[in-house]
């Protein structure tokens, strides 16, 4: 018996959609009983949040997709300015009309002339007799924003006489968005983190086919005994399946287990989701690179010498720290206003690194080294254990000029 049931769509497209959102039926039920028929003016905005990873994001998608209603889908991140964000919302309404031929960019400074250009935009008949869904993803975004664009969202059904839903995606809860002033409030759904059960059926539905579906079931219920109580993180998860099923698999392939063999396989895994559990969750080394330490069946903080060095590959983030970290280990304290200070007045002290665990991967890596103890009172103290060359070539990929922050060099 289907748990998704709504007039206005065929049983079989309604099938169709429950089996791509697996876990998320009580949510994506509510959702089609708020969306009413495609005619009818449905609610004028919708506030969904959950932690991350709780699906918001791909159960819109796919709710909208499969069910081919039209809409529009920006990650306020991504355009992270008033005029950015509108003016997207109104290059992706373009590509929604058949009118329109090919899309072009539109000028829009204002709200104002956000709502007498969508109005324009939203002349063609299919967008007229259906409802149209504006989705602003990772929407916490819009409160670094002027003050009016968030109440003239939730309010853009009335502003502009069309029949339009906003629906916003966050990860906090709305009590953090309302303004002092008021506004409209919008239908609220919440998004509950995925139990474990609920993660073990996700999992495990993306089993190889050259395995039976209780192999794989198997490995995922030994992977989430492993990490659950650290990482409920679906996406992460998924990774981490993917990168150690073939360990997993070897006494399989090498004839020295069954399928069934739950004992042997288990012993065999072990040790190397261990070692996912201080490298690979962290993130601090590639898939790659993490395979090949799989191989040398060797430690994580076993990366010896320069050679090992020149083969990290560093997110991000992780490379400004280590240039931080660089910077702080061989320049001068004195010398700290000259280069960072631009105008030499009052600095505001910060606590740099609060906690010893967001470092503690470059440790591992031996990027870094600890040359004070925990007990002290100011905190654990590093010093980068890396050459001039490596951080160079560190800082080359960032665009950094490092050269010009080092005294030695003045």
């Amino acid at each position: 018996m289907p748990n998704l049931e709504h007039p206005a769509y065929p049983s079989a497209t309604l099938l169709h959609l429950e089996s791509l959102v697996p876990c998320r039926e009580s949510q994506v039920s509510m959702l089609l009983s708020i969306f009413g028929e495609r005619q009818q003016f449905s609610f004028p905005s919708i506030f969904i949040y959950g932690h991350t990873s709780s699906g918001k994001t791909y159960v819109m998608q796919t709710l909208l997709n499969t069910l081919q209603l039209p809409h529009v889908f920006v990650n306020c991140v991504e355009y992270f300015t008033s005029r950015l964000l509108l003016e997207e919302i109104l290059i992706q309404l373009q590509s929604c009309s058949s009118e329109t031929k090919q899309t072009s960019h539109v000028p829009c400074d204002t709200f104002n002339d956000f709502v007498r250009l969508f109005k324009q935009a939203v002349v063609s008949r299919e967008l007229q007799d259906q409802t149209l869904y504006i989705v602003l993803d990772r929407a916490e975004q819009l409160r670094e924003m002027e003050a009016n664009i968030l109440p003239a969202f939730l309010r853009l059904q009335e502003l502009t006489d069309r029949n339009v839903t906003v629906v916003l995606l966050s990860e906090i809860v709305w009590e953090l968005f309302r303004p002092n002033t008021g506004c409209f409030e919008p239908f609220t759904l919440y998004f509950p983190d995925y139990s474990i059960g609920h993660l073990q059926k996700i999992l495990s539905q993306n089993h190889p086919p050259e395995y039976s579906v209780d192999f794989y079931a198997a490995y995922i219920n030994i992977l989430l005994g492993v990490f659950y109580m650290v990482c409920r993180d679906l996406k992460e998860l998924q990774h981490l399946a993917a990168l150690n099923f073939s360990k997993y698999c070897e006494p399989v392939v090498r004839g020295e287990a069954s399928e069934r063999d739950t004992r042997k396989l288990w012993k065999n895994i072990e040790p190397h989701l261990k070692k996912a559990m201080q490298t690979v969750y962290l993130r601090e080394i590639s898939s790659s690179q993490w395979e090949r330490l799989q191989c040398d069946d060797r430690e994580p903080g076993q990366l010896k010498g320069l050679s090992a060095h020149t083969h990290v590959e560093l997110p991000y983030y992780s490379k400004f720290l280590l240039i931080a970290a660089y910077l702080a280990s061989y320049n001068p304290v004195r010398t700290d206003k000259r280069f960072f200070l631009k105008h030499h007045g009052k600095i505001r002290k910060t606590n740099f690194m609060k906690k010893h665990e967001k470092i503690s991967s470059l440790v591992t890596l031996q990027l870094l080294s600890m040359v004070d103890h925990n007990d002290q009172l100011g905190g654990p103290r590093y010093k980068c254990t890396v050459s001039l060359d490596f951080i160079r070539a560190i800082a080359r990929t960032v665009n950094f000029d490092i050269i010009k922050y080092l005294y030695d060099f003045l």
